[in-house]
């Protein structure tokens, strides 16, 4: 099975987000981050937004940031949202036209071997969230020329404390 390039840069853009939780990001800094062009991005993440995944705030200060229950997504889900089309072979397709056909189609269980694998490729998708494959985070940010996410320790936020 194979993603589409929009389904990558999708996922692309949820992960550097997901590593950049403070702050916004501008699509040219996501863009230079991974060397895609700007404006495949823009309607990807024009997309991510109508979702709710992505908060977009306009204006001169504007950017974008992942939203809060992006991180909780499946990365089945989101593949699901972004690729318009899991047909295979000619034969799944939903519109039944003569060049899609098959003699064979009636007792063909190659179909149904097909079909097997591609609910197994979702079925592992679906195991795992956008949230768990930003880990670590400050290593994905070093690669993405983020800077670095400051630690604080479980015992200065039990005390109340924070980054300084």
């Amino acid at each position: 099975m194979r993603l589409t390039d929009y389904t990558d840069y999708a996922l692309r853009v949820l992960l550097y987000l997901s590593v950049r939780p403070s702050g916004l990001s501008t699509i040219q800094e996501i863009s230079d981050a991974y060397g895609i062009s700007k404006n495949h991005l823009m309607k990807i993440v024009q997309q991510l937004g109508e979702l709710g995944w992505v908060e977009t705030v306009r204006g001169r200060n504007g950017g974008l940031r992942i939203a809060a229950r992006t991180n909780d997504l499946t990365i089945g889900e989101i593949v699901r949202k972004t690729e318009s089309d899991f047909a295979i072979v000619g034969c799944f397709a939903e519109r039944d036209t003569a060049a899609q056909r098959c003699v064979i189609q009636p007792h063909c269980r190659l179909r149904g071997v097909l079909a097997a694998a591609r609910d197994a490729f979702l079925a592992e998708l679906d195991k795992h969230t956008i949230g768990e494959l930003a880990h670590p985070a400050n290593e994905l940010a070093a690669l993405l020329g983020i800077a670095a996410i400051a630690q604080v320790p479980a015992e200065a936020l039990a005390a109340g404390g924070g980054p300084s």
